[in-house]
């Protein structure tokens, strides 16, 4: 590939931007082309666009900045941005907590004060005890983008692992904390990720990765390493726990259960297509050396211990079971025994908690929470009564609690903190929010519709009450449809904004996810990915044909799969769309697997290694379908630069390509944050992000002034 000299790059990279109200014409950075082809399968397969994916070159950065030139030279022309950020800003700025948990004497909790950039996490001496700050993630950065990934508490409270990231990398730094000091221990551990810190004894183990060669924020992670650190020896002097060199791109984590008796290994290898786990086990009071197998192999069913009680480990399993059962292994006998069955509503990913002596488990029935309480024998106790329709998470704790909190959201429904008595069985309002809106200005509806197959599709609307159904409102279809993700109700707060302005939100449950347990996932998967896509179509036809919307009102988004999902079917159906919004989106499906922890992705893509999902993968690629002569909906691309997961050579091949063969009026931007990950690394920017998104869609669905907003 010939490599460009980065002043002929700076030199063809000046633009001019003209603005206008419905079409707009851009002059876009001409980005080079370099003869870069591979051959997969017998299929010759163009890559012009390859020398995108080094984010250390200096062409790559210069490239970078003159697209950013462009889209906030165009952002900065749409008269009502700032007042969409000050609105949101305006939303936003109400204390938010998390529910407490208690160690101890010790409630600990994390709480913004609004505008915060990090939330802070504080503890206090029982419920009535006075907050005091443990750890103020805001002061470890000037510009507030390094957040706090991990806290955990020692069995006896003493000690905490702090795991922190920088500018919305997943890479992590582990530190120990001395919680009678609040002073850290000398040492740091470096190169932390997917992992956990799960105490046993006078440390923890974790898992890591060698330092990568080459580019930390690209290269491929493989050789998943777990060992156990002793407090304060230096990071040097770990024990290596586990590890398997002839399989590098398995997951190796470690838990213990709450008592520190047994270690839990799962071994996952997602990196050839399977979707599960082998789950091994150590018993410290027999003083044991190896792990003894509760699964042996790698399977494609899950299988991860909620707790021990006594020999007995308690596991949540899809194994025959696509809605998720709990089972009981022996860890004596090494018999596996039922123990609560399956039922028609699936229990949702991580959905059973421990506490008080109690099994907590969460059920989705029609992508709405169900909570059953069950005794450690099986047996079903009562179900949790919830304030309305809607999401409720937390319910864990200590074996002694006698109370326990959780979280209950809905769309307009702002997350409220329940406390739930054990014995009594009743759940009391512990904290509530002030949020700047009148909920009951506002409707959620749950409709079902029909996919291209005959599938019946959940979805849900929410609006301001008392719009018409006329096809002129502005709408915001989200979707993600994959990895076994559901998409809930759930409050956010810079939603209402948008739907101040007689905006609809649409949020359609695909398949792919896990709404309806691992057949509906199943559904979503490598040669059967299409169905998502046609799924995500048949929505924007349903508000379409309902008269909620129009084609030239209609904004589709999604995230990372999801912004997947939004290349695919702007490729498929461009005339269906006004707007389309791909956020960190896997948009390269031939090469995915080369970055960072990207061939995690192929149990449910399948590979371009493989000349069956190849074709399949081929058929549906954004980057590879992108087409001249199509009249595209305007596009904002949304990445940054430390998204170590989704690396942003995705969206930047995607933008080149789209900017190359689009010649029609509508605007095709990208905008890379920086210092930023997969997701916004602090408030500022996630705020910023959103006003610049709500913008975008509503100048280009022709909406000149924002209506007046009456404060509550």
């Amino acid at each position: 590939m010939r490599r460009i000299n980065s002043i002929q790059l700076l030199c063809m990279l000046s633009s001019s931007v003209a603005l206008g109200q419905a079409s707009q014409s851009l002059s876009y950075p001409a980005t080079q082309k370099a003869d870069q082809v591979d051959t997969y399968h017998g299929t010759a397969v163009a890559d012009p666009y390859r020398w995108l994916e080094d984010d250390r070159s200096a062409e790559t950065a210069e490239w970078v900045k003159a697209q950013n030139k462009v889209t906030f030279d165009y952002l900065e022309k749409i008269p009502y941005r700032k007042q969409l950020q000050t609105r949101l800003e305006q939303i936003f700025n109400y204390p938010k907590y998390s529910a407490p948990r208690r160690k101890g004497d010790w409630f600990y909790f994390s709480k913004n004060d609004g505008l915060q950039n990090q939330s802070v996490l504080y503890r206090q001496k029982g419920l009535n005890g006075t907050p005091e700050v443990v750890i103020d993630p805001n002061k470890l950065s000037a510009d507030g983008t390094t957040r706090l990934g991990a806290f955990s508490l020692s069995n006896d409270g003493r000690y905490a692992v702090v795991g922190t990231s920088k500018g919305g990398s997943d890479w992590q730094e582990y530190r120990i904390m001395n919680l009678d000091t609040k002073q850290y221990l000398p040492e740091t551990l470096e190169w932390v990720k997917v992992s956990g810190a799960a105490w046993q004894g006078d440390g923890f183990y974790y898992s890591r990765y060698p330092k990568p060669e080459g580019s930390a924020l690209a290269a491929k992670n493989e050789n998943h390493q777990v060992f156990y650190h002793k407090l304060n020896t230096p990071q040097s002097n770990d024990r290596l726990v586990y590890e398997d060199p002839q399989n590098p791109q398995r997951f190796h984590i470690l838990s213990t259960t709450d008592d520190e008796r047994f270690a839990v290994l799962s071994v996952s290898d997602r990196g050839k297509g399977k979707d599960g786990n082998a789950l091994f086990f150590l018993d410290a009071t027999k003083g044991q050396k190896t792990f003894a197998p509760v699964v042996a192999e790698v399977t494609n069913f899950s299988y991860g211990v909620i707790d021990n009680d006594g020999d007995r480990l308690i596991i949540l399993t899809n194994a025959d079971a696509p809605n998720q059962k709990v089972m009981a292994f022996d860890t004596k006998t090494g018999q596996m025994k039922p123990l609560i069955a399956e039922r028609p509503e699936p229990i949702t990913d991580g959905g059973v908690s421990a506490a008080g002596g109690k099994l907590f488990v969460e059920y989705s029935k029609d992508v709405n929470s169900l909570i059953q309480v069950f005794d450690y024998a099986g047996k079903p106790e009562n179900e949790v009564k919830l304030p309305g329709i809607g999401a409720a998470g937390g319910f864990g704790g200590e074996k002694d609690d006698k109370f326990v909190f959780y979280t209950f959201t809905s769309f307009t429904f702002p997350p409220t903190i329940y406390r739930y008595d054990i014995a009594t069985r009743q759940s009391s309002v512990f904290r509530a929010p002030e949020v700047d809106f009148k909920p009951t200005d506002y409707e959620t509806k749950q409709v079902f519709y029909t996919s291209k197959d005959g599938t019946r599709v959940p979805m849900f609307i929410v609006y301001k009450k008392g719009i018409r159904l006329d096809g002129s409102n502005p709408t915001l279809l989200y979707g993600y449809g994959g990895f076994n993700v559901s998409l809930p109700p759930a409050f956010s707060p810079t939603r209402i904004a948008f739907l101040e302005q007689g905006g609809i939100y649409a949020q359609a449950n695909l398949r792919g996810g896990s709404e309806y347990g691992e057949k509906w996932h199943e559904q979503g998967m490598k040669l059967k990915k299409q169905n998502v896509f046609d799924d995500f179509i048949a929505a924007a036809e349903y508000l379409i044909a309902q008269k909620y919307t129009s084609s030239a009102k209609l904004a589709i988004q999604g995230g990372s799969n999801g912004g997947l999902l939004v290349g695919a079917v702007m490729n498929q159906r461009p005339d269906l769309f006004r707007v389309a919004l791909p956020a960190v989106g896997v948009m390269d499906m031939l090469r995915f697997h080369k970055f960072t922890i990207g061939w995690n992705w192929i149990a449910d893509y399948g590979s371009s290694d493989n000349p069956d999902e190849f074709k399949a993968l081929y058929a549906y690629s954004p980057l590879h379908n992108l087409k001249p002569g199509l009249n595209y909906p305007a596009t904002l691309i949304t990445t940054a630069d430390h998204d170590d997961r989704v690396v942003p050579a995705h969206s930047f091949k995607y933008a080149a390509r789209l900017q190359e063969v689009y010649k029609g009026n509508n605007p095709v931007l990208i905008r890379i944050d920086t210092n930023s990950g997969h997701g916004a690394s602090n408030t500022k920017k996630n705020i910023e992000t959103t006003a610049d998104i709500y913008a975008f869609i509503l100048w280009n669905m022709g909406v000149s002034s924002l209506k007046e907003v009456a404060q509550k």
